[in-house]
């Protein structure tokens, strides 16, 4: 199966330039530079003439809610959002039920998803306060790190005792993705706040409880572990300005944006209020600020969405009551995009952000760039094409966005998974199924 994407603006390695690739069957066999008529034929030919041709998205924070929590999302519905968003690969999270903390349970996952899968996949292995021998029997080229939770989470993964974070930045010898927030921190403000304002607090209140200083300390301390065992230690959703003081300085040590914080500000709970209460908090409008530049000056490494759906049901309340987390992974490209036409970064940044620095960073083989040999995994874009956020359009199970009613400029219109064409103006093959993904 020979395919052609004609005359778009081709995006990869910092470079922008008007040209076609050529993809024969899963692999991207060439690049041609310039308007010229590509010869020979093809079974099937995209015109990309006004639209920019990306390398797919690699998502490298997304928790798809399977194995059971299948009433909020599950694999296929999440895998079909992905691919509605121009996102080739993802990474899932491992707070799931069962979590995936065995190698029985991650071996399960990727049953899961070559069963369920839309587009290409693999997951984190979730580090307890128990299970550092485990460490020695994941096969490092089918996953992309460990997932630790220095922070509050769902069942046994808080691990925040000394002697085992030690042990855990000791033994992984594969990327560390931390959730660095200070759990007493957060119980001390949650009691205060129960006194203050009721045993629901307000969601206004929400960054108040999971504030800066617990966001900071926890860092700090990750940090400190990393340098001390020169571990590689990649911080998820920074969320402070405070935070950025730690990154740009040790390849070793690296962090993550998501897209919640690059959008909203806590001055947004009142229109939106808990639609965006997701953990750490939405913060000041000078941490969203402070967060955009460092997308562009190299403190920010990736840019990812930490998808995490809920039913709406599930939404409702204040700071106790409501679940923190949104569904993002539809959406997170056209809203980057807007970012580009606002000036706060350029497009071969954000291409660098959501798509080469984490195929780099995690080592993933032959994909996140448009090159000769690589993996035919392509997004095709076109601006000046606007459209608005409902329900209809949603593709996550839980059928909600903090964007509906957003218009965006930037329309994905096609979506190519390993050379076959999963998106096509529209049209869906539900049918299509990705590829695990492999690492260096």
């Amino acid at each position: 199966m020979k395919t052609l994407v004609k005359g778009g603006v081709i995006v990869t390695d910092g470079h922008s330039f008007v040209g076609s690739v050529v993809i024969n069957d899963d692999i991207i066999e060439n690049i041609l530079e310039g308007i010229i008529e590509p010869r020979g034929t093809y079974d099937k030919v995209i015109e990309a003439s006004g639209c920019f041709v990306l390398p797919g998205v690699i998502d490298e924070h997304v928790h798809f809610r399977e194995p059971g929590l299948e009433r909020k999302a599950d694999i296929e519905s999440e895998s079909r959002a992905a691919a509605f968003g121009g996102v080739t690969s993802y990474f899932e999270m491992p707070n799931t039920n069962p979590q995936t903390t065995t190698i029985e349970a991650l071996n399960d996952k990727f049953a899961l998803a070559k069963q369920k899968s839309h587009v290409n996949y693999s997951f984190f292995f979730g580090a307890t306060n128990d299970n550092q021998e485990e460490f020695a029997k994941l096969d490092y080229h089918r996953i992309p790190g460990i997932k630790l939770f220095m922070g509050s989470s769902t069942g046994n993964m808080l691990v925040d005792r000394r002697e085992v974070l030690e042990r855990i930045f000791e033994k992984a010898q594969m990327p560390i993705m931390t959730h660095c927030e200070d759990t007493d921190i957060i119980n001390c403000n949650m009691s205060k706040a129960k006194t203050q304002w009721g045993e629901d607090p307000s969601v206004e209140h929400h960054p108040w409880i999971r504030s800066e200083k617990a966001c900071y300390e926890s860092t700090k301390l990750a940090v400190s572990l990393a340098r001390k065992y020169n571990a590689r230690l990649h911080v998820a959703h920074v969320s402070t300005a405070k935070e950025l003081e730690f990154f740009g300085h040790d390849s070793n040590i690296t962090g993550e944006a998501v897209i919640a914080h690059l959008l909203y500000s806590d001055a947004d709970y009142n229109t939106l209020g808990t639609r965006i209460k997701c953990n750490p908090a939405i913060k000041t409008l000078n941490d969203r600020d402070e967060l955009r530049k460092a997308l562009s000056d190299g403190r920010i490494t990736t840019v990812g969405t930490d998808h995490a759906p809920h039913e709406w049901a599930d939404k409702q309340g204040g700071c106790a009551k409501a679940a923190s987390g949104m569904p993002m992974v539809q959406f997170s490209l056209p809203a980057m995009l807007e970012l580009v036409d606002n000036g706060i970064l350029t497009i071969e940044r954000m291409v660098e952000l959501m798509c080469h620095a984490p195929a780099r960073l995690f080592e993933v083989n032959k994909r996140g760039f448009i090159q000769k040999g690589y993996k035919a995994d392509i997004v095709v874009v076109k601006p000046d094409m606007p459209w608005t956020v409902d329900k209809d359009i949603i593709q996550s199970k839980c059928k909600w966005s903090p964007l509906e009613g957003h218009t965006f400029n930037w329309k994905v219109t096609h979506t190519i998974c390993n050379g076959h064409v999963v998106l096509d103006n529209g049209l869906f093959d539900s049918d299509y199924r990705g590829e695990e993904l492999t690492f260096r």
